[in-house]
């Protein structure tokens, strides 16, 4: 999602996920027609595709799809570019369905300012150190979809999201008027708007089934996420690689002003701005003011700016079926995404799949490959062609493990995941143990740590056993089995501090062989103790219990290892930077961590 990490993803084959739609329109032609025209055509060996059409004979056009939105308010709704090659049997009569990809990276990534993070909390920020470059302009269909699909019977469709390249409007951060102009090219591939080419002449897709699927890599995983969410119809399924669910999730936590992994400063209003490359981008510096407003930095709680960025929310409209691939080990679109939009996607009983992976902001093209293409070309096949293969009979999820082998599940959270809590037991020399049932502290023992925001948090995570002024870490005995965490933990400290705010962060930590590994972290600002949309006043010195999620993760703990939990505050590389020597007191008795473990509290026992 990040500008420069999608700066890597534009020069690289990953980025260029596909779509399929189709138009059952101005031809006539119902869709079991069309599809019957299709499927007499194509040919099918083991519940799949098979490539028969010549990939350089294919035909390559450009049109310009008018949309619903007049995002720019130039009185003129918004035209996007899409490109799209199709088997030239398509010119014969033949009606394929579409696999798409909406990207606002096409035209490259201009290098803009960021927020400078080494301020005050709750101050008004000022603007800090350019990042990136502006990319180089895709001439060509870029990606491996159209080699692989196009030869199998499908057409690709490539388009530029509004307000960047040779489409219209303005870039918003995943709003309603990226939706629409996202959803204009499925429209127009159904019948419902309209297209045209350079010239103007009106161009229409009476070559497609009507049928399309989306795909993509981050922002290009995302939009099919926000347009899957709208219910669209004729969009069957959608392939969302390391996406946003919610944009609140991209740039905020439990109230905390946070950063994507890597890009510290970068905020909604910016992101508008490195991708806005259209001609005339000064048309959208009213839009730009307005991203700014709307995503309150300053309090970082969740608004109504963040609810229409938010698809989780609208999981009951989806229509198409899903099918989910993450990095355990994302920091840019961190796991929440996935495991929100999972869980979601469960409670409305959409159709979905899910693998899980050990990399980080990646596409399995990079790393699986030789089960991807196939396992992609099954899906595809079984919901845009009606093929019958066994692809929704295999298991519902694919996870790595840290030792790079792969296994099945039936689902995720792992069976027979519940809830373990560890209670903090005080050390006289600071720190202490993780324990399973809570500890009296007789002669409430209070703990202390000081804020340095310059002290990243890996430096805060090693040496557990010593004492540091700067966190607090509770450490288990080392493990007697191997110990699986699937799912969301979730920290409570019982706290004071000695300001009106501060940030708080909480590390899980594997110590064991090697340098210690932060398997996950999350981030809270204490105002929002009550609810991420609204921040409280606090006193300084009162206790306040203090309660947030930490990043969802699948992890295996092996015996011998000592988890551990390392309190701190500012995190560098992800919260604001206020200056040091925040005090922050925590009552140990009252503060634990619940951790989602296979077997639950037996687990440790």
């Amino acid at each position: 999602m990040k500008k420069a990490a999608l700066k890597v993803f534009i020069a690289s084959v990953i980025a260029y996920p596909l779509i399929a739609g189709g138009a059952l329109h101005s031809a006539g032609i119902d869709s079991q027609s069309s599809m019957a025209s299709a499927e007499s055509r194509i040919k099918v060996e083991n519940g799949m595709t098979q490539p028969i059409f010549s990939l350089d004979d294919a035909i390559v056009e450009r049109v310009f799809v008018e949309t619903a939105t007049d995002s720019d308010g130039d009185g003129k709704l918004d035209r996007i570019r899409a490109d799209i090659i199709r088997p030239k049997e398509t010119e014969e009569g033949l009606k394929v369905p579409v696999i798409y990809e909406m990207s606002p990276y096409r035209s490259g990534i201009k290098g803009v300012p960021v927020y400078d993070v080494d301020a005050e909390l709750n101050s008004v920020p000022k603007k800090g150190k350019s990042k990136g470059e502006k990319g180089s302009p895709q001439a060509n269909l870029p990606g491996y979809y159209d080699d692989y699909f196009v030869p199998r019977g499908y057409a690709v469709v490539l388009a530029e999201s509004v307000g960047t390249g040779l489409s219209d409007g303005c870039p918003t951060t995943g709003d309603e008027h990226e939706i629409l102009g996202t959803r204009a090219v499925i429209d127009w591939l159904n019948g419902r708007t309209k297209a045209f080419n350079a010239e103007g002449q009106e161009i229409q897709a009476d070559w497609s089934t009507g049928n399309v699927g989306m795909t993509g890599v981050s922002y290009n995983g995302t939009l099919p996420n926000a347009v899957a969410a709208t219910g669209v119809e004729g969009l069957k399924t959608i392939v969302p690689i390391a996406a946003i669910s919610s944009w609140y999730d991209y740039y905020r936590s439990n109230g905390a002003v946070i950063a994507p992994g890597g890009y510290q400063g970068e905020d909604a209003d910016n992101m508008a701005e490195a991708i806005l490359t259209r001609q005339n981008p000064e048309a959208c510096s009213n839009v730009i003011k307005g991203l700014t407003e709307g995503q309150d930095r300053e309090t970082g709680d969740y608004n109504e700016f963040w609810s229409k960025r938010d698809y989780t929310k609208d999981a009951d409209q989806v229509k198409a079926s899903v099918f989910i691939v993450h990095g355990l080990n994302d920091w840019n679109v961190k796991t929440k995404h996935f495991s929100d939009w999972w869980q979601a996607l469960g409670e409305n009983d959409v159709p979905r799949k899910m693998w899980l992976h050990q990399g980080g902001h990646s596409s399995p093209y990079s790393f699986r490959r030789d089960v991807w293409l196939p396992t992609l070309n099954k899906w595809f096949d079984y919901w845009l062609y009606d093929i019958k293969n066994d692809v929704m009979d295999e298991p519902v999820v694919d996870i790595q493990r840290e030792d790079k082998t792969w296994h099945t599940e039936a689902n995720w959270p792992a069976k027979g995941t519940s809830d373990a809590k560890l209670h903090f037991k005080p050390a006289s020399d600071g720190g202490g143990s993780l324990e399973l049932h809570p500890v009296p502290n007789k002669n409430k023992e209070n703990q202390q740590f000081v804020d340095d925001a310059t002290i990243k948090a890996e430096e805060l995570a090693v040496n557990p056993d010593s004492s540091l002024p700067h966190r607090l870490v509770y450490l288990t005995p080392p493990l007697e089995n191997d110990i699986r965490m699937s799912g969301t933990p979730e920290i409570q400290i019982q706290a004071s501090i000695d300001r009106k705010t501060a940030n708080l962060t909480a590390l899980l930590v594997k110590y064991g062989e090697g340098k210690p590994e932060i398997v996950t972290r999350g981030w809270m600002d204490p105002q929002n103790l009550h609810s991420e949309k609204r921040s409280s006043g606090l006193t300084p010195d009162r206790e306040y219990t203090f309660t947030w999620d930490m990043q969802p993760d699948d992890y295996v703990f092996k015996e011998g290892d000592r988890l551990g939990v390392v309190v701190l505050s500012s995190d560098y590389n992800y919260t604001i930077r206020p200056k040091a020597g925040t005090k922050i007191t925590i009552d140990p008795e009252r503060s634990y961590i619940m951790l989602p473990v296979q077997g639950g509290v037996k687990a440790f026992k």
